[in-house]
């Protein structure tokens, strides 16, 4: 290699190790499929899992970008009223709050970043989704729409 391939190599070497760590941890890794049923059709989205209490503090936080159809889904162990904030995402978001059965009960659409506001799921819910912000008004998600998902319990 010459002296200018080689810089270009290390360049680009770079800029894909960069595009890497804007994406955040794991989210190439563990990713599950996930439907949601509008009016529109059948959306499907490749989601994180975060079923526990270290992974859904966690969250998104600290991540600068997110694949289109890339998404969170947060698994809890019993139907709750859940709160949730935008401290440290800098990613605007929308929220789908689900019930057990797999049924939208409210949405949150694009969540203000590193905002400290809370963010009510309004009727307990079981699960939220989030994805990117716009998301849910580009596929016309409303109350009442269907998630399915392997937690979802149909």
């Amino acid at each position: 290699m010459t002296a200018i391939s080689l810089r270009v190599w290390a360049a680009l070497a770079f800029v894909a190790l960069l595009a890497l760590a804007r994406s955040g941890p794991a989210l190439a890794e563990g990713l599950q499929k996930l439907e949601i049923a509008t009016a529109t059709g059948v959306h499907r989205f490749d989601v994180e899992i975060a079923s526990d209490d270290a992974s859904r503090a966690l969250g998104l936080m600290n991540r600068r970008y997110m694949a289109r159809d890339h998404g969170m889904l947060f698994e809890f162990d019993r139907d709750e009223p859940e709160t949730f904030w935008m401290k440290n995402t800098y990613i605007p978001l929308d929220m789908i709050f689900i019930s057990r059965a797999g049924i939208v009960t409210n949405v949150v659409s694009n969540a203000e970043p590193l905002s400290e506001r809370v963010i009510p799921s309004g009727p307990p819910c079981a699960a939220v989704l989030e994805l990117n912000g716009g998301t849910t008004a580009a596929i016309g998600l409303k109350i009442g729409d269907r998630v399915r998902h392997p937690f979802f319990k149909a």
